[in-house]
């Protein structure tokens, strides 16, 4: 019988041993990450984020977790990012957000605290939190068109892209002040201080993704535009940024 853990932490002791049977020395760190990592866990809804850093010949050695990977699954852990060190300190300047963001809400479960070590290059941040503001500009513009106005298609784009977006929103408070937010709630009043975004407009969202609102079809369109215009202004502002 596999049960979902009340807690992550419930599960650190034989997921460590799991792995460790698995890769041995080869296993350099594990680190929960995400939602989990920053006490937002929901026992049941909330899967729980695992960075796998292994050496080189661990890495030969991937099909010896095929079964552990399928066992832990069961138990709401998401299939492991796994990583060399080489690879995450060689990539900071492609994925400076992603790092960003998992560093923020991390918690080392065995060995290594290896996105402690991280720094990252205010320059590679700005210029992936440009790309990324645009790319979703874009596709929110794209949705808005293949919705045909239609209010579920608009709400699906709403929770499907705002994670993201607020993931951007993180990286470009730490790029203005040096610090990240804790959640989504603290993100939103953060971007409203710094860059003065309506605030009313993203929590409005936040509660569409976490299905608490009770919109009718012509409130989600309006909310739709205000969420698409207040993005855009955000890219808009990136331009003139500079860091602290």
């Amino acid at each position: 019988m596999f049960r979902i853990p009340d807690q992550p932490q419930d599960i650190f002791v034989p997921l460590t041993q799991d792995y460790l049977g698995v890769f041995g020395h080869q296993l350099i760190s594990l680190t929960l990450y995400g939602s989990a990592a920053a006490g937002a866990y929901v026992k049941g809804q909330s899967d729980i984020n695992v960075l796998v850093v292994l050496t080189d010949d661990g890495m030969n050695r991937l099909d010896g977790a095929l079964g552990l990977v399928k066992k832990w699954r069961k138990r709401n852990v998401a299939v492991p990012l796994v990583m060399t060190k080489e690879f995450i300190f060689s990539s900071l300047d492609a994925y400076p957000i992603e790092f960003l963001n998992m560093k923020s809400n991390s918690m080392v479960i065995y060995g290594e605290h290896i996105l402690e070590q991280l720094t990252f290059k205010p320059e590679d941040l700005r210029l992936q939190i440009e790309r990324e503001l645009k790319s979703k500009v874009l596709l929110l513009r794209e949705g808005y068109l293949g919705s045909e106005g239609a209010s579920r298609e608009l709400r699906n784009l709403i929770g499907r892209s705002l994670t993201a977006v607020l993931s951007i929103f993180n990286a470009l408070i730490y790029l203005k002040t040096g610090s990240t937010p804790r959640d989504k709630r603290a993100t939103i009043n953060e971007m409203s201080s710094a860059f003065g975004i309506c605030a009313d407009v993203f929590f409005n969202c936040l509660k569409i993704k976490e299905k608490t609102d009770k919109w009718s079809k012509s409130d989600v369109t309006v909310l739709f535009k205000n969420y698409l215009k207040e993005t855009e202004r955000v890219s808009h502002l990136v331009d003139n940024l500079t860091s602290k």
